[in-house]
């Protein structure tokens, strides 16, 4: 069983980046079935949780809600991140969760970036900010994002070929879950006692 995450920046509803956040879980999906894997798939919203991101930057305690939030996302083995891009750069709050977030929860987890935006000219948000970001998480981040502009929501034929990237980009992304293998959860607490029974025993 892959327990797939899908984590949803989008600030306002209806958010475009809801739309794409489960077009990708829904591609993910089928291709990790197609392939015989079963999915228990769960999405994130970002944008009830502000207020509670917020206190825990300034008081250093998250609340319960966020809590659970960071539990979820730590037991997850695949995790899809979609961020609405401003100035060429991830949302304030998507990256304020990430700040607040327990070192090491992401940690080896394979992770599928994705972002929206007016205009193709924020397209690079995804390798100049959203790529560096996960790797400094010690994510493995899959090899192709998508970024879809306003207009990919529009014609048809632009549905066509955000529809093409999702697609493609769902192939890889399911091909890198399955060769990581079960993802080994790393308890940082146990790390760290076993780090300071070694300092008093030298």
């Amino acid at each position: 069983m892959t327990n797939l995450v899908t984590i949803s920046g989008g600030l306002r509803r209806p958010s475009s980046t809801r739309l794409l956040a489960d077009r990708l879980e829904a591609a993910v999906r089928a291709e990790l079935e197609s392939g015989g894997v079963a999915v228990e798939s769960a999405v994130l919203e970002l944008r009830p949780l502000g207020h509670d991101i917020m206190d825990a930057m300034l008081a250093g305690f998250p609340s319960e809600p966020l809590e659970e939030a960071f539990a979820r996302l730590g037991e997850a083995d695949a995790v899809i991140a979609v961020t609405p891009a401003f100035n060429a750069s991830f949302s304030g709050l998507f990256k304020s969760f990430f700040d607040v977030l327990p070192e090491e929860t992401l940690s080896d987890m394979p992770v599928l970036i994705a972002a929206t935006g007016g205009t193709e000219r924020h397209s690079l948000v995804l390798e100049h900010a959203l790529r560096p970001m996960f790797s400094h998480l010690h994510a493995i981040v899959s090899p192709r994002g998508v970024y879809a502009a306003t207009e990919d929501f529009g014609t048809a034929s632009a549905g066509s070929a955000l529809g093409d990237r999702v697609t493609a980009a769902a192939f890889d992304f399911a091909r890198l879950v399955t060769s990581c293998g079960q993802r080994v959860r790393r308890d940082t607490d146990d790390e760290e006692l076993a780090g300071m029974r070694a300092l008093l025993g030298s």
